[in-house]
């Protein structure tokens, strides 16, 4: 702090004037002037060091007068002037203040002194905002930790430490940067066992890719950094009764639309007027007596269990999946659907991953599943078509429907003939139906966006970058109506809405997944594609896929 050379300030006036010092928001420089005083005095606030933990926190305020001559300073502390330590407040010493505005003396200009401030200037709300996010936020690393674990854990036979970052979604942790100095896997199991015998269960230690490192490591593959967070802030929370009680509403209300589905897949003339006017006529608006559905839903149920177990077979695929590498999953939230009868269900991960092939493992395990037991009620629907003493049990559908999946399309066609294909209506067992909505539901969690199935399998195996580019591509082809169909929109809408968050990194996020995990992901999208991309106009009417009405 310099010395004034100015005496031009007026000692009768006296006020505190708001500075920030070295850009801390919570330390503040409060001008107090006094008479008979030839140097300036400061009365600044000094917070002490302090940690931010759920237990404690409370704030220890200092109050220190200093002098604006930096040379006098301890001469005049040693000789016991006015310019000592006091823990007096603002208020309280603008109380003592015996001057008043007539004395003012006549040769002192009125002028303040001109002051640069240290550092941005903050107001009062700025100040209180800042402090309540600073209660409110995540627990951040306690730095007297940070230093132990950079003389216990790191070095130069593990990894030696040359700059720190924060690491986090809002920097509550520490990220570690330097260089390797052996094997990044038995590096990092080395480091989270020594972290766990220094610090115990405190902290969670991520071995991440280095942001914006130029080269890679000279041992091969990226270059490493560490990350440490607390337990609390980095692994998800327990499930509350509030998400059970919605989960299983959820499940009602899906179950619901899979019975409307197989009520829907009869054939609509055998339905009451009233409620085939209510379903298709937009100037509805009286809602019909819903009691003139219950002699049809004995005949929808076997579609709707269909439906139903499509999506049970898709969880229990991940949970058979992630029972062996000790991950624990939430319960699953299943999404209605009216036209599906259920659009999948979100399933979070109560438990951090401990590497990319586990991700990779999980994520694909539901839908292989789920698309195994479609497919087979698909095929074997088709079957049981073919059959002549199976009439009885056929639906009619317009043949329109076979158009809106290029795949399924192409074995139906393949399977039933061109002359049944070919025709304003197709008869079809219900299991068709079925399997047709369970490979669509399917391949719409394998798209490779977000927090999906096919999302989290894409950051898995070639990491968030790859995953950037392949959502926006997804979102883009779901706009334009390439991929879906009239089931496009409310999809895409839908990822936005619940799914459009990648998933959080795993404990170690750097080592490979492998080949075949690769090339069975990039498999899965392809037949992905397949499925969900509709049949144009002049490849339906050349292989006799229903019937293209042109004008």
């Amino acid at each position: 702090m310099g010395t004034l050379t100015s005496s031009s300030f007026t000692p009768l006036d006296f006020r505190f004037r708001l500075y920030p010092i070295n850009g801390a928001f919570g330390e503040r420089i409060r001008l107090l002037e006094r008479k008979n005083c030839k140097n300036l005095c400061y009365l600044y606030t000094e917070r002490s060091k302090r940690e931010i933990s759920r237990r404690r926190s409370r704030r220890i305020d200092r109050f220190k007068c200093l002098s604006s001559n930096e040379d006098d300073e301890d001469d005049k502390v040693s000789k016991g002037s006015n310019l000592s330590t006091t823990t007096t407040s603002s208020d309280e010493a603008e109380e003592r203040n015996e001057f008043k505005p007539e004395q003012t003396p006549p040769s002192i200009s009125s002028r303040p002194p001109s002051i640069s401030p240290v550092g941005p200037a903050y107001n009062n709300f700025q100040v209180d905002s800042f402090k309540l996010m600073e209660l409110l936020g995540p627990e951040k690393v306690d730095p007297s930790d940070v230093n132990l674990i950079k003389k216990k854990l790191f070095g130069y036979s593990t990894f030696w430490v040359t700059k720190e970052e924060p690491f986090g979604d809002f920097g509550e942790g520490i990220l570690f940067l330097g260089n390797l100095r052996g094997n990044r896997e038995e590096v990092f199991a080395k480091l989270q066992r020594q972290l766990k015998e220094v610090t115990g269960d405190k902290y969670n230690l991520f071995m991440v890719e280095e942001p914006n490192a130029e080269d890679l490591d000279p041992r091969g593959g990226p270059r490493v950094s560490f990350g440490l967070l607390r337990k609390e802030v980095s692994e998800p929370g327990p499930t509350s009764l509030w998400q059970y009680v919605i989960a299983l509403l959820l499940f009602v209300l899906t179950s619901g639309s899979c019975v409307e589905l197989g009520i829907a897949s009869q054939q609509i003339n055998r339905l009451p007027p009233e409620v085939v006017k209510y379903f298709t006529d937009p100037n509805a608006i009286e809602p019909p007596d819903m009691q003139l559905l219950l002699p049809f839903v004995d005949s929808a149920l076997p579609l709707a269990y269909g439906v139903l177990a499509v999506q049970l077979f898709h969880e229990v695929g991940h949970f058979l999946a992630a029972f062996p590498n000790k991950v624990k999953l939430g319960i699953p939230f299943f999404i209605p659907n009216i036209t599906l009868g259920s659009f999948g269900a979100i399933t979070q991960f109560k438990s951090i991953l401990p590497d990319r092939r586990t991700m990779v493992d999980i994520s694909l395990a539901g839908p292989f599943a789920s698309a195994a037991f479609s497919f087979s009620m698909f095929c074997f629907g088709l079957l049981l078509t073919s059959k002549p003493d199976a009439a009885g049990d056929l639906v009619q559908v317009p043949s329109m429907l076979f158009q809106g999946s290029l795949l399924l399309g192409l074995i139906s066609r393949a399977t039933l003939g061109y002359a049944a294909m070919h025709a304003a209506t197709v008869s079809i067992h219900p299991l068709v139906i079925a399997g047709w909505c369970g490979l669509t539901t399917s391949a719409l969690n394998m798209l490779p966006v977000g927090c999906l199935d096919g999302g989290r399998a894409v950051q898995g195996a070639f990491g968030k970058n790859a995953l950037i580019g392949f959502g926006l591509t997804t979102y883009a082809l779901l706009g334009l109506g390439v991929l879906g169909g009239p089931l496009s929109l409310p999809w895409g809408l839908y990822v936005l809405i619940c799914q459009r968050t990648p998933e959080k990194p795993c404990l170690n996020d750097v080592s490979e997944v492998g080949t075949w995990r690769r090339t069975a992901l990039i498999g899965a999208i392809f037949l992905v594609v397949l499925t969900l991309l509709p049949l144009w106009d002049e490849l339906a009417e050349e292989l006799g896929v229903g019937l293209v009405t042109t004008f």
